[in-house]
């Protein structure tokens, strides 16, 4: 009789743990935590051309603590989106660099976005460095259009052709931070990431720049051979004069 029982034990320990551990094949566990949320729904998504699709399901009731096992077939962009089942806004959606092994991604629930602390992943890293330099030029572009209203409703001319000075001088700085920025990481996927998301339409000898600065691996990746595509694509039309 003790025998049998040892044997059930062990057996509804083994089928225990083979359960706890059957994640298929996939190849990155996030854990997270979103202080102060007691209930609601968490997905994961990914970009499909114009869309975001959620590529996982998460139900939050009674505790703030979620966990996720993902297959993905390199780093790329993803995103955490909080349905609290109210308007949505920038601040329900969490965009984060993910990539093959653990992560972990802890927020507060009423700072959804801004509170977000997200470690596991080089490329996030970079991404976040990219985003502080950003945030200046969009603060001092903010900054240009009180002014060129200003202008506007006074009506002073010399002021507004000053300000649209200023406008075009911040951006042609913006496109070169940028290119610079992903040409001196384009050996991580988050280069040919920030040249297809954010200078798309820049001159495609920039863009060119950034490939050819590419590891053979990061060009092997999703965003290196998008970003290839796009020049090639860019080149053809130039060529025709489309």
């Amino acid at each position: 009789m003790r025998n049998i029982i040892i044997i059930i034990a062990a057996t509804l320990s083994f089928i225990a743990c083979n359960k706890e551990n059957d994640h298929g094949d996939a190849n990155l566990h996030i854990t997270g935590n979103i202080k102060g949320l007691g209930k609601g729904k968490l997905y994961i998504q990914r970009a499909a051309d114009t869309s975001l699709v959620a590529i996982d399901t998460i139900v939050l009731n009674g505790s703030s603590e979620f966990e996720s096992h993902l297959k993905i077939d390199g780093p790329e962009m993803l995103y955490l989106f909080l349905d609290r089942g109210q308007t949505n806004s920038i601040d329900n959606n969490l965009p984060f660099f993910a990539e093959p092994g653990n992560m972990t991604i802890n927020t507060r629930n009423d700072e959804f976005f801004s509170a977000a602390k997200i470690t596991g992943s080089e490329n996030q890293k970079i991404y976040e460095d990219f985003l502080k330099i950003k945030s200046r030029f969009t603060a001092q572009n903010l900054d240009l259009v009180k002014k060129n209203l200003e202008a506007t409703k006074a009506g002073d001319v010399a002021r507004l052709d000053s300000v649209a000075k200023a406008s075009e001088t911040l951006l042609k700085r913006r496109y070169l931070y940028t290119v610079n920025f992903a040409h001196n990481n384009a050996k991580h996927e988050v280069g040919p990431y920030l040249a297809l998301s954010e200078i798309a339409d820049a001159n495609v000898i920039y863009l060119d720049t950034i490939a050819k600065s590419m590891s053979p691996a990061v060009a092997k990746s999703k965003y290196g051979k998008m970003l290839t595509e796009v020049i090639k694509e860019r080149k053809k039309c130039k060529a025709s004069k489309c």
